[in-house]
């Protein structure tokens, strides 16, 4: 029996597996040796390539985590510079309210006689709107048109950078030249100009400071980005649009969205329906091009595409899209008629150039222009041309129409109409008048106490000119009639007979009242400034004219009566323009109102009648037909018209009474519809009949001006006499200075 209560051995775990392949080892045998192993070797996998497989694959997995290292540390530092530009711009950004209006210089609202908008000049800001007050169709042609995804993303898309550089690769330019992609934060970060403002130091002009702005090129895209995201972080989606809605350039000169609604349609952009919002949303792709006041057939299909657009990204049901695209926007009548472009021009010219093309205020200028009187001007002017001139000619014509005061109805500066800054014959072309200066002559010889019935001699007429030598004036027809009366002598505007009545009047007299009538040229000495050789503008002519409807008051034309800032109730100033002081008495302008009613209905001027209503007018040819007149006035309006060639080459079968007065015709024919007929202010031959010596056929002498005898006509049956009185023997004395009697 075994002892108990001696030492016990240490117990043993028994082994729970043994070696593979190896029976367990009987019990109680002494521990088995194990083989000694190589740890590392047997933890390697088993070679499955060969040496060079091997090299290539280390250098591989080299290259990639020496690629992926460097690439997560270029991430980081872009990331952090990213995050510096971002804070940067977030820091300069001002509120949005400071952001609506970006103009640096105001601009220029024109209304007509009615107070009704005809013209803009400068970029015009209808007023500041916000996203959320204007029509939403605007909204939503705005968003499918430039950037479908603009409330989804953070203010920069790749998949449109992406897109962008596609298209501009396969089409043959470079990958930033064309489209580029720009999300509508990025283009309002364009005309942010990235928060560089204008300094006229640094740029030529605002169009070169705006064109550096809009430029291309990927330093401009990486500058973008930061700019887009400070924006997206510091204003909300509806405040970016609001900024775009605002400051987006649209054609014709209209800043922004409200400002372009008001130009085009003559509503509020609050108001728009689709079709008109589609129509502003296109010219977002190129204002000018598609403006529709260039071109409103382009406009219109623009527009179609753009509800097109609206249509497929759900904005329109397809009732909506089908009623809007069979019904294309189109322009209200006042931008229809775009009229006075030459008279707006004018304006401007005289108006201050701190209120005018330097204003860094909106200016409001009421004017003269009557749009009525200035369409049918435009009208007659272009059926004359389609109707009477040769096809191809490249003769030019102006018109203008003014009131007896000088008040500027209507200007058209050229067959070209709807024009803006484009050289206006009406008041910049410096042309001789022709006959149409005669007027002023008898205007002097009537002042100083002649009649309509006082007889001329029609001859032959030499003078020596002092430096010059003989000078001979020759009539167009090259025909004399002898002896005839002032009024003859206008109506059929015989040339010798003008030169004697010049130089019984005096030069000096003839050249005061001219330039008193306001002919505002230098005026010729000797005398052949009876013929109308000095040069004048047609506007000038106009106005001088005017003075004689008027009464015998020189006049100034003018267009503005009216200046003020926008917004104010006091204007800075009134018309500079108007009646001035008295050139010739009322009575001789009177009894040349009669003559030159005698032009139009017996002479020269017949082409220019017009049935029912009595007219007064003046043809004028110059010298080799390189000009034509035509000035006349009924008891309403004076309007002159001139005809010619740029390049001062001769007209063609063309003088004062064929297309100049019909061109004035068919104006006041229309000008004067429906309107009351009004008698001229002219003197009636009884108030001068019996007052003027007959001619007796005696040596005519004038100054210098000699003339042969005559044969005297026939006598006339000799009148029941009666012995004058002292006004009237004074004035038989100072006629017969003239008469020779």
């Amino acid at each position: 029996m075994a002892k108990s209560g001696g030492p016990r051995k240490p117990l043993v775990a028994e082994k729970r597996y043994t070696s593979k392949g190896r029976p367990p080892a009987a019990k109680g045998a002494g521990p088995t040796r194990r083989k000694p192993t190589n740890r590392r070797k047997s933890q390697r996998p088993a070679r499955r390539h060969g040496f060079l497989v091997g090299a290539i694959l280390g250098l591989w997995r080299f290259i990639w985590r020496l690629f992926f290292g460097i690439t997560i540390r270029v991430v980081v530092v872009v990331a952090l510079i990213l995050g510096a530009a971002t804070f940067y711009f977030y820091s300069q950004l001002p509120e949005v309210t400071a952001l609506l209006d970006g103009r640096t210089r105001g601009s220029v609202t024109m209304l007509d006689r009615n107070d009704k908008v005809f013209a803009w000049r400068g970029e015009t800001f209808g007023g500041q709107i916000t996203a959320s007050n204007v029509s939403p169709y605007l909204r939503e042609a705005i968003v499918a048109t430039e950037d479908r995804r603009f409330y989804s993303h953070f203010g920069v898309s790749p998949r449109g950078i992406a897109s962008a550089i596609r298209i501009n690769l396969t089409e043959g330019r470079g990958p930033f030249s064309g489209n580029g992609g720009s999300t509508i934060t990025q283009q309002v970060a364009k005309l942010l100009c990235l928060g560089v403002e204008y300094d006229p130091s640094k740029w030529k002009n605002e169009a070169e400071y705006e064109n550096d702005c809009r430029a291309g090129g990927l330093t401009r895209k990486v500058k973008e980005v930061p700019y887009a995201l400070a924006m997206e972080t510091k204003y909300s989606k509806n405040e970016i649009l609001t900024i775009y809605l605002n400051r987006a350039y649209l054609g014709a000169g209209a800043r922004g969205f409200e400002a372009a609604a008001q130009r085009y349609f003559g509503i509020s952009a609050a108001n728009v329906n689709p079709q008109q919002a589609a129509m502003l949303a296109g010219l977002l792709k190129a204002p000018t091009r598609y403006a529709p006041t260039n071109n409103l057939k382009r406009s219109q299909q623009r527009a179609a595409m753009v509800l097109a657009l609206m249509h497929e990204q759900g904005f329109l049901t397809d009732a909506q899209w089908k009623q809007a695209d069979a019904n294309p926007a189109t322009l209200s009548d006042a931008a229809q008629k775009r009229a006075g472009g030459y008279f707006a021009d004018w304006v401007m010219d005289n108006t201050p150039s701190y209120l005018s093309t330097e204003t860094t205020e909106d200016v409001i200028i009421k004017t003269t222009l009557d749009q009525r009187i200035q369409s049918a001007a435009e009208d007659a002017m272009i059926d004359v041309f389609k109707t009477k001139v040769k096809e191809g000619s490249e003769a030019e014509a102006a018109v203008i129409v003014m009131s007896a005061d000088g008040a500027v109805r209507a200007m058209v500066g050229g067959r070209t109409t709807k024009v803006t800054g484009a050289f206006n014959r009406a008041t910049q072309a410096v042309r001789q008048p022709g006959s149409t200066f005669k007027p002023f002559v008898y205007a002097a010889a009537l002042d100083l106490g002649m009649t309509p019935d006082t007889i001329v001699e029609d001859a032959p007429l030499t003078l020596n000119v002092p430096g010059s030598g003989p000078w001979s004036p020759q009539n167009y027809s090259h025909r004399y009639r002898g002896p005839i009366t002032l009024t003859e002598a206008l109506t059929h505007s015989v040339n010798t007979a003008t030169v004697r009545v010049q130089e019984e009047a005096g030069r000096d007299a003839v050249r005061k009242v001219a330039e008193d009538f306001g002919f505002g040229h230098d005026l010729a000495n000797g005398p052949a400034l009876a013929l109308g050789v000095s040069e004048s503008t047609l506007i000038d002519m106009t106005g001088a004219y005017a003075g004689i409807l008027n009464g015998g008051s020189s006049v100034q034309p003018y267009g503005l009566t009216d200046l003020r800032i926008k917004g104010d109730t006091d204007p800075l100033f009134g018309n500079t323009g108007g009646m001035g002081e008295r050139v010739i008495s009322e009575k001789a302008a009177r009894e040349l109102m009669y003559m030159m009613h005698s032009v139009v209905e017996n002479g020269s001027g017949q082409r220019a009648r017009l049935n029912g209503r009595e007219v007064a007018g003046k043809t004028g040819t110059t010298q080799s037909a390189r000009d034509a007149w035509f000035i006349g006035f009924t008891a309403d309006y004076v309007a002159g018209v001139w005809m010619g060639y740029d390049n001062n080459k001769p007209l063609t079968g063309v003088t004062g009474g064929g297309l100049p007065a019909e061109i004035w015709h068919e104006v006041m024919a229309r000008v004067e519809k429906d309107q009351p007929v009004v008698p001229l202010p002219m003197a009636n031959p009884s108030e001068w009949r019996g007052q003027t010596p007959q001619y007796q056929g005696e040596t005519y002498t004038a100054g210098n001006v000699q003339t042969a005898p005559q044969p005297a006509p026939a006598p006339a049956p000799a009148p029941q006499q009666r012995q004058p009185n002292i006004a009237e023997k004074i004035l038989g004395d100072v006629l017969g200075v003239f008469t020779g009697n």
